[in-house]
């Protein structure tokens, strides 16, 4: 009989004695919350980049993972941006690219961006990715290779 039907039936067992059934790569898989990731968190990142239209968001967004740069990025519409500019206050509809990628490449990434963005100060920051789905990040490292 399985442990875990036997442990089903009401024998006498206790949880910890019914785990010791399993491989260890299926307890992994319970034993971390989804905000947990056994690897060192910082080492991915996630970048934000403003855009003017659609067209300027794909072209960047296309070259960003044909190079190498992002593993995935995410093309977010319609959004409405407040910002100061030279003194006068302006709005503006822009687009948000949410890039995923290794924090080693920020630097790239941005040269990237700014060679291939139409502002003359075009918005790239990044944060940290401090936890999330373990198989996501890890196949963030796979697509953006350490520098």
């Amino acid at each position: 009989m399985l442990p875990l039907a036997r442990f089903a039936v009401g024998q006498r067992s206790s949880f910890s004695n019914l785990l010791r059934h399993f491989p260890l790569s299926f307890l992994d898989y319970f034993s971390s919350s989804s905000s947990e990731v056994p690897m060192e968190s910082s080492q991915f990142s996630m970048a934000f980049v403003t855009a003017p239209d659609e067209q300027v968001a794909k072209k960047i967004a296309h070259g960003l993972v044909q190079n190498k740069l992002a593993a995935c990025v995410n093309i977010i519409p319609k959004i409405t941006s407040i910002y100061e500019w030279e003194g006068k206050v302006n709005e503006d509809s822009e687009l948000l690219l949410m890039i995923k990628t290794r924090t080693t490449i920020i630097d790239d990434l941005t040269t990237f961006v700014k060679e291939n963005h139409p502002y003359d100060v075009c918005e790239v920051i990044s944060t940290s990715i401090e936890g999330g789905n373990r198989a996501y990040l890890e196949w963030i490292g796979s697509v953006v290779k350490e520098k």
